[in-house]
């Protein structure tokens, strides 16, 4: 608990948390409006694309501009457009439209990238000179998982008792908590960086993790796991719909206790200190496998989630436990340019899932979308157990000379950018 007492952190995490519960009221709300205007999953499929995929495309460049501002004023901006953009979806429930849908998903979508890389970077510049890095991405962790345990029942319950038009406009309202949160608090640190072409930033990342074996292992590994991650995302709102034959509030109860299992799963990697990343990191990405495995037989609400909370629990350990390695591999002049490549994998690699589960359960149904997603998830476990189980990984925050294959030059102007992690990716639910 020591990062709630440095000044800066406690505003950061209470508009990180609130800023996440929003989401899945907006996103949930998202994905029954087109499920139930469209009944097609591919249609599903391609409100997730826009969600997602489209903004990983866009995303780096309105960092690049928008960091330019600094957290102080870029934060509360971006979080207030948010909240206009649900206020103009809610205006659309009535007079439905997917392309304009999917269109205003991916302009909030990329968005949120950016908000949610803006206050990692900002809470990282409060935890680095303080040696609490590891602790403040458990705390960051627990806030994101307990609003993902409390949004998706809450959105749920919403959708189905007061309607989509009244989901969206809670979302905005939480939108606006967050950018007046973030605009009156004085102690959040201004991280600014120097105007720089975001292609630039990728390349010496590119060049940088090319040159560290541990980096590069982790990233190809973590993409992989991305795509089997993502394939059951968009059709859930299915499989909870036709397969188990429950309604909205069914829905958000199978999403809920995925996020209750996250809230567990994050209270075990911030007990489990002193054990290392390596092996927490290879057990919590079997459970998701394991978890959709077991979903994709389930015959009952009871079970499927059950089963849920299982995966919740392996997602809750495995985000952060990948971070916390990633960051700990990476000089910190290069920490904005290195999770930035883990941000843009997580924002792209799901892309390539979604379409996958969609093809899936349209040619035959959810079920195979979870059984595909299942077996890719154990077999990327597997297979990263020769690649990772062998090497020497540093300590948080003090990257290993011996897993260099050549000397790294820092960038002028190296800086804690924006391009920190976002945060768990809900790999089971939407977003």
């Amino acid at each position: 608990m020591a990062p709630l007492k440095l000044p800066g952190f406690r505003p950061l995490a209470f508009a990180y948390t609130v800023n996440e519960l929003g989401n899945w009221l907006g996103e949930i709300a998202l994905a029954v409006l087109v499920f139930n205007e469209t009944g097609s999953p591919l249609a599903t499929a391609a409100l997730f694309l826009g969600m997602q995929f489209l903004p990983a495309l866009f995303a780096q460049g309105v960092v690049a501009r928008v960091e330019v501002t600094g957290t102080r004023i870029g934060l509360p901006a971006i979080y207030a457009t948010e909240a206009v953009t649900f206020i103009v979806l809610a205006t659309l429930v009535g007079n439905f439209v997917l392309a304009a849908i999917v269109v205003l998903a991916a302009f909030d979508g990329t968005l949120a990238l950016a908000g949610r890389a803006f206050t990692r970077a900002a809470a990282a510049a409060v935890l680095n000179p303080h040696g609490q890095l590891r602790e403040g991405n458990a705390l960051l962790n627990i806030g994101f998982t307990a609003a993902g345990a409390l949004g998706p029942l809450i959105g749920g319950l919403v959708v189905a008792g007061f309607g989509v038009e009244t989901a969206f406009v809670l979302n905005a309202i939480s939108f606006f908590l967050a950018a007046i949160t973030l605009f009156a608090a004085r102690s959040v640190p201004s991280v600014k960086a120097e105007p720089e072409r975001w292609w630039s930033r990728l390349r010496e990342g590119l060049e940088y993790v090319g040159r560290r074996v541990v980096l590069r292992r982790l990233l190809i590994v973590q993409a992989a796991a991305f795509v089997f991650f993502s394939a059951v995302v968009p059709m859930e709102i299915v499989y909870a719909k036709e397969t188990l034959g429950t309604g909205d509030s069914g829905y958000g109860f199978l999403l809920a206790s995925w996020g209750i299992g996250m809230v567990a799963g994050s209270v075990v990697f911030a007990a489990a200190r002193r054990i290392s990343l390596q092996p927490l990191l290879l057990a919590s990405t079997l459970a998701v496998g394991v978890s959709y495995l077991a979903m994709s037989a389930a015959d009952s609400l009871l079970f499927a989630s059950l089963m849920a909370a299982v995966g919740g629990i392996g997602n809750g350990v495995q985000w952060v436990s990948i971070i916390s390695a990633i960051q700990g591999e990476t000089e910190d002049a290069y920490q904005a340019r290195v999770v930035g490549l883990l941000e843009l994998a997580a924002a792209v690699m799901p892309g390539i899932g979604f379409v996958l589960g969609g093809v899936l359960t349209e040619v035959l149904d959810p079920r195979a979308s979870f059984l595909a997603a299942g077996a890719g998830v154990v077999a990327v476990s597997l297979a990263a157990v020769p690649l990772l189980g062998r090497m020497s990984w540093g300590a948080v925050g003090q990257p290993r000379a011996d897993t260099t294959e050549a000397p790294a030059t820092a960038p002028a102007g190296g800086h804690v950018g924006a391009a920190q992690s976002s945060g768990a990716p809900r790999i089971s639910v939407p977003g």
